[in-house]
């Protein structure tokens, strides 16, 4: 081998060498990344967290609005009686006189009352509240 031969072939070795080097760097940098990603926390408890299994807590949705309407009756009538409605007209509705007002929650029956009057003011007594467990089932 002539010498321009054995220090072309020391550079080709030392260019493996040196991706060789380069190679190794980059993979412990890439096993250094997995090791920072895959740690451990400590996790940390909500002081305001339910205690007990089941238990809910409901503070983070008791802000929310509701639309709660209460409702004397339901009919069907066709367009064409509707559009003849006017001041004084009577609908007669699918309830009887003195039977309780369903009272809704976002559409949702909740309740049953009957109307009072308090301070020239209608207002509604809650005559039979459904049970939370009701409400579920009837959804279904």
């Amino acid at each position: 081998m002539s010498e321009i031969e054995i220090d072309s072939n020391e550079a080709l070795s030392d260019d493996w060498a040196a991706a060789m080097n380069e190679q190794q760097t980059v993979e412990t940098a890439k096993a250094n990344t997995k090791k920072a990603a895959s740690a451990v926390f400590e996790e940390l408890e909500d002081e305001n967290a339910p205690k007990a299994e089941g238990e809910v807590n409901l503070d983070s949705i008791l802000d929310v609005p509701v639309v709660i309407s209460m409702e004397i009756g339901r009919t069907k009538i066709p367009i064409r009686n509707l559009l003849q409605l006017n001041q004084g007209s009577v609908v007669e509705l699918d309830r009887l006189a003195g039977e309780p007002m369903d009272v809704l929650v976002n559409g949702t029956l909740i309740a049953q009352g009957e109307v009072v009057v308090v301070n020239e003011k209608f207002g509604i007594r809650m005559t039979d509240v459904i049970s939370p467990s009701d409400r579920i089932n009837r959804l279904r």
